[in-house]
Parts: structure tokens; sequence; C-alpha cells
């Protein structure tokens, strides 16, 4: 079967023929045809699975009749994340380039003036975060009412950031005559329930078996002791084999220390995670897809959707707390019919969250031994790895100045300083006491005041 089976419009064709693209992937297979007869759908696939476009291409074709409105968008996309929106968007400009098709994007840590203005020119396909569209649709700067498809994508990470209050919502304001496409990689009780309550009637596609790990990602779980992760870690990035890889971490202070310590080392890393503001976060994301930098370390923001060519490899620095993660972070490799490999680093303290994830997918994952590394030392940067009294050597602490004062003690102070301190314990005669140089604390060094002296009079 190839894309022309599907009944595309010639302009499409040759927009995805420029891509690259020439067999549709089962997913779009499966889904194309039913959205281009307006049905309403439920689309279960594993992430990397060409899911993104299954939608995008039979929209741009529909919407290709009509005509936008100000304020109306025609067709709206939810996204969970930036990250997804902002890919979404960038499918839209790949494969509508012979489509003059408005769109407009919506998500937070960009300009609301920017996207207000976009969106009273009118735009044929608004893609959004929920945050930012209600927050917009609070402040009356968007109608939905001239909304004619929804699309509620990765609607099971949308439960786990708990969007569906809002998307239950954001429904409720649109017409009731919609079609209304679902996709998912799992459909747990909240899903379905939210499925049934909004769409019609709609076709069921499913490609794969919810929660299973793609069969073409070589998957291997390293056991490691805890003290030697970061060693073991860098030892296998060195090897010639990892061409790109994708670190994830549980912690967004582990991602910043890791990516920084990587550096250090003199690997090409960047880091991407849930405190970056987001242009920074896309800037770090177009570094990674243009090789200016070919790790990136990340937190599960950039788990799920994120369809990154050519990552020849994904590393769980840390186990995933919950092994729905699992699934979507290796998938960032061995997407399209590619071949990948992710690795695992598990300690002893990870038994039951490896047990899970194994339950999930369905088998054990590969036990492979670590190799063979130093301890880690203790980074500077994280601070449960060093005590605060460790924080900086005694000789490099900088004395307090005086009010009005230099930043170097005078004799005075440390003589004044020395009289007023208790004399020292009594040495072995062969070791003479050396005279004690005061070490300035932030206290009073100076003088003794009268009233000190003498008391406080009545």
């Amino acid at each position: 079967m190839t894309f022309a089976d599907l009944g595309l419009s010639d302009e499409l064709l040759k927009a995805v023929n420029e891509a690259g693209y020439t067999t549709p992937t089962p997913i779009q297979a499966a889904a194309i045809p039913p959205v281009l007869m307006n049905r309403d759908l439920i689309g279960i696939a594993q992430t990397g699975t060409g899911k993104t476009a299954s939608f995008v291409l039979p929209m741009i074709d529909i919407l290709a009749h009509g005509r936008a409105r100000a304020m109306m968008p025609r067709s709206l996309i939810l996204e969970p994340t930036r990250e997804l929106a902002a890919q979404v968007a960038e499918n839209f400009e790949k494969y509508g380039k012979f489509h003059k098709l408005s769109m407009a994007l919506l998500i937070g840590g960009v300009s609301m003036g920017d996207q207000t203005k976009a969106l009273e020119k009118g735009v044929d396909v608004l893609i959004a975060t929920p945050g930012r569209l209600m927050d917009l649709f609070g402040r009356g700067k968007i109608l939905l009412s001239g909304c004619s498809t929804l699309v509620i994508d990765e609607a099971d990470r949308m439960l786990d950031m708990g969007f569906i209050p809002d998307i239950e919502e954001i429904c409720t304001k649109l017409p009731a005559t919609r079609q209304t496409l679902l996709f998912s990689a799992t459909m747990p009780p909240p899903i379905k329930k939210l499925a049934d309550k909004f769409l019609s009637n709609p076709k069921y596609v499913e490609v794969a078996r919810p929660a299973t790990a793609n069969t073409s990602i070589d998957q291997k779980l390293v056991e490691v002791a805890s003290r030697n992760k970061r060693a073991t870690l860098a030892r296998m990035l060195a090897d010639d084999a990892v061409k790109t890889a994708i670190i994830f971490s549980n912690r967004k202070t582990t991602v910043r220390d890791l990516a920084q310590s990587l550096k250090r080392d003199g690997f090409r890393a960047g880091q991407i995670h849930g405190d970056m503001e987001q242009p920074e976060r896309l800037r770090e994301l177009d570094r990674f897809k243009a090789g200016e930098i070919n790790i990136l370390v990340a937190s599960d923001v950039a788990a799920r959707g994120l369809d990154i060519k050519g990552v020849s490899h994904v590393f769980n620095y840390d186990v995933p707390w919950h092994p729905d993660d699992y699934v979507h972070r290796i998938g960032r490799t061995g997407r399209a019919g590619a071949t990948g490999t992710a690795y695992t680093l598990a300690t002893p303290e990870d038994a039951e969250a490896v047990a899970n994830i194994e339950k999930l997918t369905g088998g054990p994952i590969p036990r492979l031994a670590a190799p063979e590394v130093k301890a880690d030392r203790p980074a500077r940067t994280e601070r449960t790895e060093r005590p605060a009294a460790e924080a900086r050597p005694a000789e490099e602490k900088p004395t307090r100045a005086r009010r009005g004062g230099s930043r170097r003690p005078d004799r005075d102070a440390i003589e004044t300083s020395q009289k007023n301190t208790p004399a020292p314990r009594p040495r072995k005669e062969d070791r003479p006491a050396e005279p004690e140089v005061a070490r300035d604390d932030g206290s009073w060094n100076g003088p003794i005041p009268e009233f000190l002296k003498h008391g406080f009079s009545s």
C-alpha cells in the first residue's frame, strides 16, 4: 500500500514524497481513510508509529476547503506539552507546504501578544496546550464555536498531567456537531469514559498491544552500584556505536548536574527539563536535531512524542518511577522502522521498579554486566553528595571585613581577639604551642565597649 491508495490529494502526496515517505505506517493506513470520511476515531498506538501524520495529513485535505474567521479557529489540536505542540506545528508546515493554510501555536513560555494577533487574523489550525488555551478563552481572546475538528493527542499523558477536567470543559465549548479524534498509547478507564462522553460512534483503530515496547529496540538492563552510575554512563557513552543519545533522569536537578558533568568530561551534551524557559528548551532541541550536540539529557517532559530522527541510543540513567514512562522513553529510538538500543542503569534499590516494568512489557529485560570503572567522585554540583562542612576548604574562606574597613584583618584586631580567647591546652614540651591566628567568624573583633565592662546602668 502507498499513500496514493489512501485518498489524499495530489498536492499532499507531493509534500509527503518530498519529505521522503512512500509507504504509510499501520496506524496511518488504518486511520487516514476514516478521518477523511469525517468519522470520529480512537487511535491506540505505541509511540514512534507515525501517529502524528495519521491525523495531520487528512486534516490538511479537509481544511483545504473553507475560510478562517477572526478569533474562530476551524480546528483544534490539544497536546499535553509545549514540545509536542511545536512538533505537530512542524508537521503541518512540512506536509502543508502546497496548501494555503494558516496556523497558530498556543503554548506557554511564548509571548501571548503574538499569539492573540495570529488568532485575530483567523487560523485554520490551532495547536494548543490546555492551560494556555483556557487562559486565553477566559480573557475573551478566542471563540471555539466555529471549530469543526478536535484532536485530543496523547490522552493518557493528559490524564497523568491532570488535564482531563480542562479537556472536558473545552469540549463543552465546541459545537456539538464536530469530528473528534482521540489518540493514546493506552486506554485506562478515565480515557475510555472521556471517549464515551465526547465521541460519536468512533472508529476504533489499534495497531499494537498497549504498553508494549517496540520490538526494533534492543533493550538491556545494566546492573550497577549507585556510586558507579556516572562513571558507568560515561564509559558507555564513549563507545563508538553511540552516535546520538537521549539520557533520561527522574529529577530536574539530576538532569542539570549530569549535563554539566558530561560537558566537563568532553561530551557534546545539552539538557532539557521543565524549569527551562520555552525558547531555551526549543533551542536545545534544535541544537540536538542539527547535530551541534549529540547527547541530550532530559527529564520526562521530553519522554513522550518527540520525533527526533536518528537517535541511536537511549539511556535511562534513573529507572523510571512509572512503568509506562519506560515504554515512552525508549521509544525515542528505533523509530519509523529503524533499529535502536536502550540501556537502563539499575541499582539494587530499583528492583521493585524494574519488576513493574517487566510485568508491563511482558517479559524480562536482558541483563548486561556493567563495565569496570572507578567509583564516581562526589559531584560539586550536587548538594546531597557533599556535606555542608566540606563545601569549601577552611583556607579558602574569605575573611569578612568590618564595616568601612578592608577585607584583610589588621594586627590590632587580631591581638585584641587573642586577649579574649581562652588559653590553649598545654602541649608537650618538645612541641611548643604555635601562636593562634584568629579566624573571623563574623563576630565583633574590636575593643570591648565600656558598658560591657561595667554592666548596664539601672
